[in-house]
């Protein structure tokens, strides 16, 4: 089971236990408290940890590993987790710090559960690594060692997506596993990695009490998490889905598909798919997709600047185009069936099927109908085919003389 994780900011005790309470009335199943902004008692930490009503992560960071407020030496942020961490159910601490320091090193393993233990304690060790830039060149090493550490319970890697090619690297991670493992990526591009974080058998995935309440980029809320993206339906075999274009992140399809595949009962989960505009970008990032195939990867929507991309990398790997979308020059469905690749463009037929609906006629009755077509983008060719197959008189108003 992939523990759905809430993180908090704290600055003060009464203030955090006030949000881990609306999280845990929300479906959180864990609690991050973020201590790096503490400015209360730090005597007042071990009744955070008591009174929370979840089990909980303690984890002070640095500014140079994505620490936010109070700027503490090493062995300050060791002593706010000494403070707390003898009932909490892990303590986070940057593998850097674990290795740079033996004294800092010690005291953290009296606190936590490991082979050379010598009192019972309930709290486990996360050692973490994290990147905001890339993906980290040394990362594979650094996932070694935190297995190799024997006081390490659970490994945890995040990394600055550049690709939604950077999340296949953090599901391999975690199918490869030694040991219980996080694996994300932040920023928009690694939102994958967080929504399917279940499927793949991480231990954690991380979400935001609300929008304000973000502690890293790219983390949704946990509304959005059990809401939008069916995160109590996500198992190992759920199908993914989603839409593919830049920017993505206004798209309405992930509500409209979600709520649908909800309502039939299918097991899947559509997804925002931001991919960099050009050929290259997209053929690379699609074809890894489709090249996974624990992922399940089974069709997308194809939004600008793609919808021409699609149907080049359908051609170039052998797979079908419907007639209309060959006609109109761009596709906007990306569907995979049985291993074979279909594209196909619905934006023509309905557009049409919403007139004639609207004018209570037949799509034949178009023709020589007089009909006016305001732009000339991918949708407006689809739309031009489509009153042109059945015979309507097309007048294009747009910007640019060339492009119409």
């Amino acid at each position: 089971m992939t523990l759905l994780t809430v993180a908090i900011f704290v600055d003060t005790v009464d203030r955090a236990l006030a949000e881990a309470d609306r999280a845990r009335r929300k479906g959180a199943d864990l609690i991050e408290f973020r201590l790096d902004p503490f400015a209360d008692r730090p005597q007042r930490l071990a009744e955070l940890v008591r009174q929370c009503g979840l089990p909980c992560i303690l984890t002070c960071r640095p500014p140079w590993e994505g620490g936010h407020g109070q700027r503490r030496d090493d062995a300050a942020r060791i002593g706010l987790l000494e403070q707390g961490g003898s009932q909490a159910a892990y303590i986070d601490l940057e593998l850097t710090t674990y290795q740079r320091w033996s004294t800092l090193r010690e005291r953290i393993e009296l606190l936590v559960d490991h082979p050379g233990q010598v009192r019972p304690t309930p709290t486990a060790l996360i050692l973490s690594s994290h990147n905001f830039e890339a993906q980290p060149a040394d990362l594979i090493q650094r996932i070694e060692a935190m297995t190799a550490s024997a006081a390490c319970s659970v490994i945890k890697v995040a990394w600055q997506a550049t690709s939604i090619r950077d999340n296949l690297d953090a599901f391999r991670i975690l199918l490869d596993r030694r040991k219980p493992t996080i694996a994300l990526c932040m920023g928009q591009a690694g939102l994958p990695s967080r929504v399917l974080a279940p499927k793949f058998g991480a231990l954690v995935s991380y979400a935001a009490l609300d929008d304000d309440g973000r502690t890293a980029g790219g983390q949704p809320t946990i509304d959005q998490m059990r809401h939008l993206y069916r995160w109590d339906q996500l198992d190992a075999e759920t199908a993914v889905f989603g839409v593919i274009g830049h920017p993505v992140s206004h798209s309405m399809g992930p509500h409209i598909h979600n709520a649908g595949f909800d309502a039939i009962g299918f097991n899947a989960v559509y997804l925002p798919l931001a991919i960099e505009t050009g050929y290259e970008p997209f053929a690379d990032a699609v074809g890894a997709w489709l090249d996974m195939d624990e992922l399940h990867f089974r069709g997308a929507s194809v939004t600008l600047p793609h919808k021409q991309n699609l149907l080049r990398f359908v051609a170039e790997r052998g797979g079908q185009i419907e007639p209309l979308a060959e006609r109109i020059g761009a596709a906007n469905t990306l569907a995979v069936r049985d291993g074979s690749l279909l594209a196909s463009n619905t934006d023509g037929p309905a557009a049409l099927g919403a007139v004639c609906h609207q004018l209570g006629i037949e799509p034949s009755q178009l023709h020589d109908q007089k009909v006016a077509v305001l732009g000339a983008g991918g949708v407006a060719r689809a739309i031009v085919a489509g009153l042109a197959h059945h015979g309507a008189r097309v007048v294009i108003y747009n910007r640019t003389f060339s492009k119409a």
